[in-house]
């Protein structure tokens, strides 16, 4: 049952504070049930809520997040059990449209606790003289907290109950939304200038922001800012104002600022670079890589159940024997990977053996409740020479059965396709990236009906039979591997974890990768600068080119693709390309909802989309078309939030966006 929240909360509501310094230097858990004003007048105080604006991005994060970011989208549309979660964000007619359902609630809650904190630490660190490089984190994260509502949501409130910018004592019940412009020039911008001016070139603890990664916030600010004065569609805004900047700069000036800051972040990276393929950015076991600027950590340790197992020598409190609930995103807990994982259990083999779930990267707990759509594999990852399709999905499920029956003997072997063997631990089940001539896909094959390829052991399925039921789940963002020590042949593989658990990896939010898109998107929009659109790209693209392990086949490779792909960039970049690109690099992170909206392409790219149906044997290929309204460019404001404000049912009326 959704909870009750006032518009505007100091800190005192938050779940807890956190330690600024350890011996381990990270960030580490000290539970404290109130924040007050005076309590930020002290250095305790001030470095407790600084520590906070950490611990606030695990209940934006792997919750609801990627329902609200991803479905109704060209890359996610609702699964075979997906419920209204998922379904009224499709736009499709399957859900409803409402301020009570639409899941931007995750967007929502959590900010404005953050941004009471922040204004609060600004005030009271500047007061009293603290360093200006811890002050300036409460200006990041308060920036960052605007930057999201105002993606989503428009206008949103500078003042809280006590002044523009100024931090509350107590809960206030009356709100006056800010235009557009005034919350980036008065609010966004100053802060992340700040932050880029404050912040140390290295982080001062793992996973603190600096200079740089303010840097790509505030080059991402001036670019979707730009997009919105330059407007070229014609989406209204609200609340409603003329688009016109208060400073006086055109889009074209913003563009330019954004390509500017943006290779002002690649040119001094600091401490971040690329990784030196796509693969090592992805795998769990490189987790907290120097791509990643910033992440949601320690999110799986509060879902406490008495199965958890602590790691006294893993500084963050994470666990291989991972928990798990009936609650997706209790207590900011990272199960995001669940919902588009779809139910690969339900796969048999030829003699009727059934999968059994799976604890390594790229299987755990299956929910089907978010599908890719067929052009996904059709065209953004058509490409096999492009490691991020391999690295993106797990595209093959591999046999695990208990290889000893009832009377103790072995059974190495089952059949499968064709009536052909596979051991345990082979692929009973390939995403092909194209049809292969001859393929059957028949009823009685298996469970689910899938596609019989002549001389293959396993089954096929091609992009033109991807369903809401069966598609490729996600390999990038799921949990750890975690492989069993099966000497006696006793076990299913992967069988010493516990496969339902949450993930106890951090939720990437920002990636070093991401100043070259932004960089060649402004230059798309007429930026320029020392290096192209296609320059920038192709620093990408060559780096998709070159793989080191193969995920679907479960090994080390050595290939570079590097001149092939980027010989296939075109020679001049339009936004298209640029929008394939970020989806190549971001797919599923949730992204996708946000670029959009920024570039005003949900339409043109998501207006409609291939899907096959819910049921086994549903193989043909059906076109769903959405209904994207201008006003659907702005998120709808909780319901509960509006019934908790005191004013007028016409005032509140007006304070939300229209169209809900």
């Amino acid at each position: 049952m959704k909870q009750n929240h006032k518009i505007s909360l100091i800190g005192a509501a938050a779940l807890a504070t956190l330690a600024i310094c350890s011996c381990s230097d990270v960030l580490d858990e000290t539970p404290r049930s109130t924040f007050t004003l005076d309590y930020f007048t002290t250095t305790e105080g001030i470095q407790g809520g600084l520590t906070q604006m950490y611990s606030h991005l695990r209940s934006i994060y792997g919750t609801y997040y990627l329902a609200a970011c991803e479905c109704g989208t060209d890359e996610y549309t609702w699964g075979q059990s997906g419920d209204n979660n998922n379904k009224d964000n499709d736009f499709s007619g399957v859900g409803t449209i409402s301020s009570s359902t639409i899941r931007t609630d995750a967007i929502w809650r959590p900010v404005f606790i953050n941004i009471n904190t922040a204004n609060a630490i600004i005030e009271q660190g500047n007061a009293s003289g603290l360093e200006a490089s811890l002050v300036a984190e409460a200006n990041f994260f308060r920036a960052f907290d605007y930057f999201l509502l105002v993606q989503h949501f428009g206008g949103m409130p500078l003042d809280l109950g006590s002044g523009e910018l100024k931090s509350n004592a107590a809960p206030s019940r009356k709100s006056v939304r800010n235009t557009v412009p005034e919350v980036y020039t008065r609010c966004i911008f100053p802060d992340l200038i700040t932050a880029v001016n404050n912040l140390p070139d290295n982080p001062r603890l793992v996973g603190t922001v600096t200079k740089n990664v303010a840097r790509l916030y505030l080059a991402k600010a001036y670019l979707t800012y730009a997009w919105w004065l330059e407007n070229p569609k014609n989406i209204p805004t609200y609340p409603a104002c003329d688009r016109v900047d208060p400073d006086g700069k055109s889009a074209a000036q913003y563009f330019q600022l954004a390509y500017n800051v943006a290779m002002e972040g690649i040119n001094n990276p600091g401490p971040y670079a690329l990784q030196a393929t796509f693969y090592d950015m992805c795998v769990a076991k490189n987790e907290r890589n120097n791509e990643m600027m910033l992440w949601a950590d320690h999110i799986a340790n509060n879902w406490m159940y008495s199965g958890w197992t602590t790691n006294p020598d893993n500084p963050y409190n994470e666990s291989k024997a991972n928990n798990y609930g009936s609650d997706p995103g209790a207590n900011g807990s990272n199960n995001v990977f669940w919902f588009s994982n779809w139910n690969y259990t339900e796969l048999q083999m030829a003699d009727g053996t059934a999968t059994k779930r799976i604890d390594r990267q790229g299987y755990g707990r299956p929910w089907t409740r978010m599908a890719p759509t067929y052009n996904v594999f059709n065209e953004t990852f058509a490409d096999v020479k492009d490691s991020r399709r391999d690295a993106t999905f797990q595209t093959t499920i591999h046999a695990n059965w208990h290889i000893a029956d009832t009377a103790g003997i072995k059974i190495l072997t089952r059949k499968n396709a064709n009536g052909m063997d596979v051991e345990q631990g082979g692929i009973i089940l390939t995403f092909v990236p194209k049809a292969i001539e001859g393929t059957v896909y028949n009823k009685d094959n298996g469970a689910l009906g899938l596609g019989e390829a002549p001389g293959r052991a396993d089954w096929v399925v091609d992009p033109e039979h991807i369903s809401r039921k069966i598609y490729p789940g996600p390999y990038k963002f799921s949990g750890f591997s975690q492989e069993s020590d099966d000497v006696n042949g006793t076990r299913p593989i992967s069988s010493i974890g516990v496969p339902n658990a949450d993930n106890v990896r951090p939720y990437y939010i920002a990636k070093f990768s991401e100043l070259y898109l932004i960089a060649a998107e402004a230059a798309v929009k007429g930026a320029t600068g020392e290096k192209s659109a296609k320059d920038l790209v192709n620093v990408l693209r060559a780096r998709a080119g070159k793989w080191n392990y193969s995920v679907a086949e479960d090994k080390a490779v050595v290939a570079d693709y590097s001149a092939d792909l980027v010989a296939a960039t075109p020679e001049t970049i339009d936004m298209k390309f640029i929008m394939l690109e970020r989806s190549r690099e971001f797919f599923g992170e949730g992204y996708r909802r946000l670029d959009l909206i920024r570039t005003q392409m949900w339409e043109d790219l998501a207006g409609s989309y291939k899907i096959c149906g819910s049921n086994v044997g549903d193989w043909e290929l059906e076109e769903f078309q959405r209904e994207i309204k201008p006003e659907y460019y702005l998120s709808p404001i909780p319901q509960d939030q509006l019934d908790g404000l005191e004013m007028s049912a016409e005032e509140k009326a007006a304070y939300q966006n229209p169209g809900y």
